[in-house]
């Protein structure tokens, strides 16, 4: 078999969820803070990407282990963006009934990722499923004074999250760093984009697989640019320390990866181009 036959075997499915369409746009700052036009203009030009926008993909990996089906992440619902909430689109054509999804294991708690553990009126979309969140990422959201030190734009997440929580707190249950939510699931610290974000490491295919979460981020920057600093981290230069000793790791294990926001279907491999990385799609 292939490799990247393989790769697809291993992860299962990824569904897409739609597309963000972003207003911060990659040249004001705003995406890359402290980068200056005209490097963001080379770098991003070099691959003939847009300066004025961005529509970056949103993939969710859907991992069946033996009697399990697993999610990772559950998307964002039908009121965060139009344009991201067709997730139920996707199961339908994969001839998938979300209710059979047993398990829920949670990168980390922004609107893209668990907004849509509830249906349109508000009710939990996945009754029967198991939700996993890392114990720090759920203290960290539920924290009294979160709300107050979030900047003004990101307040809604605390109150989406919050809410969120609510709806599966009699279900939920806590992992660690290390931990395996799953049996061949394992839990990585790549804290950074948010103060406890993780990563899962999935043993046992062909070929182990890392659902990257946010810690791997834009098919580019990501790549050839991991040390720059990004505006959706909520810890930046954490971020992008994370991220730097992420990329190197992946491309020296020659581990494959399945990225939420990388080009539909997001796995590929991380590889060597001359100083820098580039995404590999399988």
């Amino acid at each position: 078999m292939a490799r990247g036959a393989g790769l697809h075997a291993a992860i299962g499915r990824c569904l897409s969820s739609g597309r963000f369409r972003l207003q911060s746009r990659p040249a004001n700052g705003v995406i890359l803070p402290n980068r200056s036009k005209d490097e963001i203009k080379n770098l991003l030009g070099l691959h003939s990407l847009p300066l004025d926008a961005a529509e970056p993909a949103c993939n969710l990996t859907l991992l069946r282990k033996g009697d399990r089906l697993v999610l990772f992440d559950a998307g964002s619902g039908p009121n965060f963006q139009p344009t991201v909430g067709r997730l139920a689109d996707s199961f339908e054509a994969a001839g998938v009934d979300p209710s059979e999804i047993t398990n829920i294991v949670f990168t980390h708690a922004h609107p893209d990722r668990i907004w849509g553990v509830l249906d349109d009126f508000g009710d939990p979309l996945y009754a029967d499923a198991h939700p996993w969140i890392s114990q720090a990422e759920w203290d960290f959201w539920r924290a009294n004074d979160t709300l107050d030190r979030m900047p003004e734009e990101r307040k809604s997440f605390v109150v989406g999250a919050r809410n969120r929580f609510d709806a599966i707190e009699d279900l939920v249950t806590f992992f660690n760093p290390g931990d395996e939510p799953v049996p061949g699931v394992e839990a990585v610290d790549t804290h950074g984009h948010t103060p406890a974000h993780v990563s899962f490491m999935l043993h046992g295919g062909p070929d182990p697989v890392l659902v990257t979460g946010d810690a791997i981020n834009h098919p580019v920057i990501s790549f050839e640019k991991p040390d720059w600093e990004i505006g959706s981290d909520q810890d930046r230069a954490q971020g992008a320390a994370t991220r730097s000793a992420l990329i190197d790791r992946l491309a020296a294990d020659k581990a494959a990866i399945v990225g939420f926001h990388l080009p539909y279907p997001g796995i590929g491999t991380v590889e060597r181009s001359g100083a820098a990385y580039r995404f590999a799609p399988a």
